[in-house]
């Protein structure tokens, strides 16, 4: 009998297309020494009972206690790591002034590396007890913070992809906060490069540097084709924002009489590898280049509440088959969790149907087909956001990551209302998406290893 290096025994719930979950009840999942799942193994399997028999009662075999269910770690595509400093703050005004008024301010502060360390180590683990297993995270312009923040994932066992922040342009950025000029801030982008891929030769969860354009308003034209060469010699990640607001939207149609989407690709910045936050102002030809090019969106349905002008048509992407994945948008978006954010996409895909206005007919309120359901924002945390990242995870399938958060429904202190033994699993995974609290994550997994426990 082949040997495993753990075996978990319980019931998951993992995504089997975009638009329905898998119910795996009462499997087995056994994981390799590189925290892969090499076998999942069902109740019915010749092999179940022998292995079941062979691991009881060793110390790497787990069984999950009644009212405990497996669901796939969240993949958070959009955090701007130093602003976690500020969530919750300023909410209510305009974008261009909340920049201005607080982040930049903050973000500046990361220069000095033992303030940038208390915060980036809080974050780490709060996302980790949030059951956040991989982050898209912008850092700040400053290259050794920058650099401190992949370390600190790599230690503390998340899977990281971080991008030193550009802003360049000294137009539009604050002189207290931007690159000293455009050549520093590609040579700082080359160099955080290599520094993060050999901090990689030392992670089993991976860690992943990214090309970082704040948007296309902090960035010269230089800075940006500089940036468009950077990502295809290294094969990189690149992350920005994109049409992500009326301002921002037209800002970048009157620099170039072209729309954002346009005006990136023409700078190298859309790939297989590309991740752009927001989106909620692409248009058809916009959306057909995301979909030809392989860029994936970051819907951060919390934080466009407060900033984005708009409800973005997730379904309508989603049927364009565009890469989709979830982002909290710290701080723009207040919580650090993604079980909010999936709640929020419904909510928000709901009202976008509906309509919002009550003075106009029914029929004339809304956009057709636009709602999703929790199972579907469920495929986004998870599934959409490993095939945005092109990464095997988000699955409980053989041969991706075992990133896993263990989810208690019967905790005294944060019970679940489930008062019939045999509540149909669908429905219990349902009230998990719904109602579970940082609390009921009872542990969670990165690659096979345990990264955090309550």
């Amino acid at each position: 009998m082949e040997q495993y290096m753990q075996l978990f025994q319980g019931t998951a719930f993992s995504s089997q297309s975009p638009k329905e979950i898998q119910i795996l009840k009462n499997y087995l999942f056994a994981i390799n020494e590189d925290g892969l799942i090499a076998k999942v193994i069902a109740p019915g399997d010749a092999e179940y009972q022998p292995l079941l028999e062979a691991y009881q009662g060793k110390s790497n075999f787990h069984r999950l206690a009644e009212g405990q269910y497996l669901l796939p770690g969240f993949i958070d595509l959009h955090v701007h790591a130093p602003q976690w400093a500020q969530s919750g703050t300023a909410l209510d005004i305009p974008l261009y002034d909340w920049l201005n008024t607080y982040t930049f301010p903050l973000e500046s502060k990361f220069a000095d590396l033992d303030f940038a360390e208390k915060v980036y180590d809080d974050l780490v683990s709060t996302l980790l007890a949030n059951g956040t297993t991989t982050v898209l995270y912008f850092a700040t312009v400053h290259k050794e913070a920058s650099l401190l923040l992949a370390e600190l994932c790599a230690k503390k066992g998340q899977r990281g992809l971080v991008g030193k922040v550009v802003m360049d342009d000294p137009a539009q950025n604050p002189e207290y906060y931007r690159d000293a000029d455009t050549n520093s801030a590609l040579a700082d982008t080359e160099e955080f490069i290599l520094a993060v891929q050999e901090l990689a030769k030392t992670v089993k969860q991976g860690v992943y540097p990214v090309v970082t354009p704040r948007f296309i308003p902090s960035c010269t034209d230089e800075g940006l084709e500089g940036l468009g060469k950077l990502a295809a010699k290294y094969d990189a990640y690149v992350q920005s924002h994109c049409s992500e607001s009326d301002w921002a939207h037209g800002y970048v149609r009157d620099r170039f009489d072209k729309n954002d989407a346009f005006a990136l690709r023409d700078f190298g910045l859309l790939r297989e590898k590309s991740v752009m936050a927001h989106c909620n102002f692409l248009d058809e030809p916009d959306a057909d280049l995301f979909a030809e090019t392989g860029t994936a969106i970051a819907h951060c349905p919390v934080s466009n509440a407060y900033f984005a002008n708009s409800v973005i048509p997730v379904a309508h992407f989603h049927a364009k088959g565009i890469d989709i994945g979830l982002g909290t948008d710290i701080s723009g978006g207040f919580s650090p969790s993604l079980f909010d954010n999936v709640r929020q996409a419904v909510i928000s895909s709901r009202m976008l149907e509906d309509g919002v206005d009550p003075s106009l007919p029914a029929h004339m309120r809304g956009v057709p087909k636009s709602r999703i359901t929790v199972d579907e924002a469920f495929y986004l945390a998870t599934a959409g956001g490993g095939e945005s990242l092109s990464l095997p995870i988000g699955r409980l399938e053989q041969n991706y990551a075992w990133d896993v958060q263990i989810i208690d429904t019967k905790l005294p202190s944060a019970k679940l209302p489930i008062f019939d033994e045999n509540e149909d699993l669908h429905g219990i995974f349902e009230k998990i998406m719904y109602l579970a609290r940082p609390e009921n994550i009872r542990e969670v997994w990165v690659q096979g290893m345990k990264v955090h426990s309550r």
